[in-house]
């Protein structure tokens, strides 16, 4: 048995472990959301420190030397802009693609309708505690502002607190043109761009130590995440709506995707999520697509046939705003939500939640609060478009509708958390036809995966 077979075979393990000990010892069907959270706190500590804080330690100096080094290699300022517009015509597709998916599942199944009343009024509570905990403007939910965050986002002013914050696109914006300038002073460049590269190794050498502590960090997160939610909820007035969110996720996973990577990267797309699965069972395990990217990279280099000078750019770039299992999500979330509180939706709003919700997904990164604000973000929107064609229809009551989503979100932020970082990696195996590696630098991977 290889490694890395070995490691999937005890990431699974501990996956089943975990889902079975947060069920059937830490979830009690009495206790409160807060008695909930505070009996599973021990093993979410265990996870943090085990794993998310390692990874999450190690992503930002890997994400440095990926971005710079993948730029500098790379060289041609046409093949530079070649790559860059294909990325991001890619990321932006894809995205709207998967939100067009959710909407129309979630228009044509429904599973917002006949969500009985005492459910809602029961979701009221958790709702407003949710709403507490951000900030009062972002409640308002404005488009116009998540357009401002991008925008701060990609024309940073400060480096140390980009660093320190962490701002990811804005370290990325400042590692292509710290990039752009090791490319225009040329040979003068080497000595940097060696040093940085035996750093970048050095990371991927600390990687490979961390993913043995994978088994151990996801039964613990896994546990957590049960603990504090109970399988039951899955199964109850909530069971259409999680169908039909992992019905959108896994078309997509397994159709759209592979689809794309078959027509586009002449690879066999299923061989290659399955050597990619290491970093997805991450990503499940996880729920975070950044601390995700340490292990995203690895895999993709060492087992996905990527190239480093694509993998180096395209997977720091995606882990912070292609996100297309989190804007069919949405997309599904926000119509539930509307139908649940008996509102009928026409072409309009549709429309409004597809192009908002690829919108919110690509601002996600740089917005306190993160999926909670964007889903208030199309919130708003729609509001905003009933409210045009019809002033007397009282807007969407953000805390009960919330609240409704809650029970189930933390099970369905790890399975879109894992489409999103199948996005990145097809992006990357895509991409690396365009920034191929020297024959040295990669000897043999392009053939693995033919």
């Amino acid at each position: 048995m290889s490694k890395t077979t070995l490691l999937t075979v005890l990431i699974l393990i501990g996956v089943v472990l975990g889902v079975a000990v947060g069920h059937f010892f830490l979830w009690s069907p009495g206790a409160t959301a807060a008695q909930l959270t505070q009996d599973t706190a021990i093993w979410k500590t265990i996870g943090e420190f085990v794993l998310m804080r390692p990874l999450k330690l190690i992503a930002l100096p890997l994400i440095v030397t990926s971005v710079v080094l993948g730029i500098a290699t790379i060289g041609d300022a046409r093949r530079l802009g070649l790559l860059g517009a294909a990325t991001l015509t890619y990321y932006i597709t894809t995205m709207v693609f998967a939100a067009s998916l959710g909407v129309i599942l979630a228009a044509l199944v429904k599973p917002g309708s006949g969500i009985p009343d005492e459910v809602k009024q029961n979701a009221l509570a958790a709702g407003q505690a949710h709403l507490e905990n951000i900030p009062a403007a972002a409640t308002e939910g404005r488009v116009g502002s998540a357009w401002m965050s991008i925008l701060q986002q990609l024309v940073p002013d400060n480096a140390l607190r980009a660093a320190v914050t962490p701002d990811f696109l804005s370290i990325i914006v400042i590692c292509i043109v710290t990039g752009l300038g090791l490319v225009a002073i040329g040979a003068k460049a080497k000595p940097f761009t060696d040093a940085l590269e035996a750093l970048h190794e050095a990371l991927m050498a600390i990687v490979r130590v961390i993913l043995w502590a994978m088994p151990l960090g996801v039964f613990c997160l896994v546990a957590w995440s049960v603990g504090t939610m109970g399988l039951g909820n899955l199964a109850g007035a909530l069971a259409k709506y999680v169908f039909v969110v992992l019905l959108g996720l896994s078309i997509h996973l397994f159709a759209t995707l592979p689809a794309v990577l078959a027509v586009f990267g002449r690879t066999n797309p299923y061989r290659f999520l399955w050597r990619m699965r290491p970093a997805l069972l991450m990503a499940f395990g996880t729920a975070s697509s950044v601390a995700t990217l340490p292990v995203t990279i690895e895999t993709a280099r060492d087992h996905g046939g990527c190239s480093r000078r694509a993998s180096g750019l395209v997977l720091p770039l995606g882990a912070t705003v292609n996100m297309d299992g989190t804007a069919l999500y949405q997309g599904v979330a926000v119509i539930f939500m509307f139908q649940a509180f008996g509102y009928d939706l026409h072409f309009a709003q549709y429309l409004t939640i597809v192009l908002t919700a690829t919108l919110a997904a690509v601002g996600a990164a740089g917005i306190p609060a993160g999926g909670l604000v964007t889903t208030l973000i199309i919130i708003a929107a729609v509001n905003s478009t009933i409210a045009a064609n019809n002033p007397d229809i009282d807007p969407l009551p953000l805390a009960a509708a919330l609240g409704l989503i809650l029970p189930v979100d933390r099970v369905l932020d790890m399975v879109r958390t894992m489409v999103n970082v199948s996005g990145d990696a097809v992006g990357a195996r895509l991409m690396t036809r365009l920034a191929p590696d020297a024959p040295s630098e990669q000897p043999g991977r392009e053939a693995a995966l033919a």
